[in-house]
């Protein structure tokens, strides 16, 4: 595959289902997770209910939940075989679905220079150098770098809506300087302002998904980054195809890349605040009304109540501090978000998708806009298979899967590769083999991951640890793409894949005992039960 596929990943591609729970690693999360259920609207015919006790969420809420001592409240949780349509999600999906076009874009971008590099370095006289040529590739990674540390700061004063509506400024700008580039300085300053935009969304967007959407709903809206991400990449495939025939229609497809900016931006006009936000400052009507709208009017007060406790123990001041990610239990998350990141980049998304066009010319397909079709068709049904999964599974149990199942691929390529069997046998098995690790990594290593960090993130410190954790992203992905040729000349490809499916069995294995499930508890819940700090707790 060309060379942004080197460079490049699918976001969190950014980039985590029953998981393990925080009592069989006390020493990592000193207080179990509340199994409070998150009401929701049901149009249709119920059935039969079952009763669950949540006393155990009322011991550790006091101050949220006052009750007699000893008396139990018994809520009713609908079974999933329930007969009707839920709806529960319809209501943020119109608001979350416009900031998941920034996905969408991202994608886009990296699927732009996939064909047209060589189109662009012939017109722009720097064909045949291979260090220019990789420069205007990997420049967008230093802008999404830049971006990802300063989104923190941006989220924090003018909130995830106002936020994202500012970052379309350059990715416009970059898609239009890139557009109408005439010299090599110009298309890297447009990459590199594009690149910068693509840094900020990658954190803002899952961020603003968790935010906004309804406990239950928030893992399978939240796969909507992963969706947006494949279908951009998808979109700029097929777009692509002319620039065979025609050498400038590079321009043509940059020129296209400014629409979604400006959808955002209006789009986003129309969308809703994050209320947790808006609680933070002070505009608390406003909260309220979204929280109705959204969530239903049952979930007013008790969403208030948990965000203002929230807000009490970690103060009110809108701007977190850089310092405050030393600190527990911030800095626990930090090193959580930081090392999926790693993990997720060194398992080898980046070098598998370059390979693999190699691999698809072995059994006769020499396109590599058809490979590149068939890596991101798959690709996407693994991101459709996430969706319908997430709030099901929960992260954890998809996280796990979906890195033993790299794993196994892995070691069938190198079993393909090293032993002895038919050469078209060999052939068939390797691409087997790749497309079941793009699949296993799109159905949780590449959507959980994103994901999971800013649910597990206190309100404060959300937007420092996401910049945090993508930055690590965006290093992790310089450093394969930029050594992974010169690994596979020197060790060969068996031990290279080799390696990349001991780090998946490790992958695995880090999920299993540093993640906790999330799985339809608010991110309040969440954040006061791994909060040691947090006022009236039985020990």
């Amino acid at each position: 595959m060309p060379m942004w596929a080197a460079t490049l990943v699918h976001q969190p591609l950014y980039v985590v289902p029953k998981i393990l729970s925080p009592q069989s690693n006390p020493k990592l999360f000193a207080y179990p997770l509340i199994k409070s259920k998150p009401k929701c609207r049901r149009f249709g015919f119920r059935s039969r209910s079952k009763k669950l006790e949540v006393s155990a969420a009322k011991e550790q809420l006091p101050e949220l939940h006052a009750q007699k001592p000893g008396a139990k409240e018994v809520a009713t949780e609908e079974e999933d075989g329930d007969e009707g349509f839920d709806l529960g999600w319809l209501p943020a999906f119109p608001h979350v679905l416009i900031a998941s076009m920034s996905n969408f874009l991202f994608g886009y971008h990296i699927g732009v220079m996939n064909g047209p590099i060589v189109s662009v370095a012939r017109e722009l006289g720097f064909e045949g150098n291979s260090i220019l040529e990789g420069l205007v590739v990997s420049i967008f990674i230093g802008g999404a770098f830049i971006g990802s540390l300063s989104s923190g700061l941006l989220v924090d004063k003018f909130g995830c809506r106002r936020t994202l509506q500012i970052d379309t400024i350059p990715l416009i700008l970059g898609a239009l300087i890139s557009a109408q580039a005439h010299s090599l300085d110009e298309i890297l300053w447009g990459r590199f302002l594009v690149g910068l935009g693509i840094g900020v969304n990658t954190v803002l967007v899952p961020i603003y998904i968790s935010e906004v959407a309804p406990t239950k709903y928030r893992g399978s809206l939240g796969t909507l980054c992963q969706i947006g991400t494949c279908l951009g990449i998808i979109v700029s495939l097929f777009l692509g195809i002319p620039s065979e025939d025609d050498p400038h229609w590079w321009r043509t497809m940059l020129y296209i890349a400014t629409i979604p900016g400006f959808i955002i931006s209006l789009g986003m006009q129309f969308a809703v605040e994050s209320p947790r936000w808006l609680c933070k400052a002070g505009r608390l009507n406003e909260a309220k009304t979204i929280i109705r709208s959204l969530w239903g009017v049952s979930e007013v007060d008790r969403a208030i109540e948990e965000f203002q406790a929230v807000i009490k123990n970690d103060g009110s001041d809108l701007d977190s501090n850089w310092l405050e990610l030393l600190e527990e239990p911030h800095s626990r998350v930090a090193f959580i978000g930081g090392t999926l990141f790693f993990l997720q980049q060194f398992a080898g998304i980046n070098g598998v998708l370059y390979f693999s066009s190699l691999t698809f010319q072995d059994v006769g397909i020499t396109s590599g806009a058809l490979a590149s079709l068939f890596v991101g068709v798959t690709n996407f049904a693994g991101a459709l298979c996430a969706l319908y999964l997430m709030d099901r599974q929960g992260r954890q149990r998809l996280l796990i899967g979906s890195y033993l199942g790299m794993a196994v691929s892995m070691f069938l390529i190198v079993y393909a590769i090293i032993s002895p069997v038919d050469e078209q046998l060999g052939h068939n098995l390797s691409i087997l083999g790749t497309l079941m690790y793009i699949f296993s990594f799109a159905i949780g290593a590449g959507p959980v991951t994103g994901l999971i960090i800013p649910e597990l993130s206190s309100t404060q410190t959300r937007g420092k640890i996401m910049g945090f954790s993508f930055s690590v992203h965006w290093v992790c992905n310089f450093v394969v793409g930029l050594y992974f040729l010169e690994l596979v000349e020197k060790l060969g490809v068996a031990p290279v894949y080799a390696s990349f499916g001991g780090v998946s069995l490790l992958s695995a294995i880090f999920a299993y005992y540093f993640i906790v499930e999330t799985k339809g508890r608010s991110l309040e819940e969440i954040e006061m039960s791994l909060n040691r700090n947090f006022p009236s707790r039985d020990r």
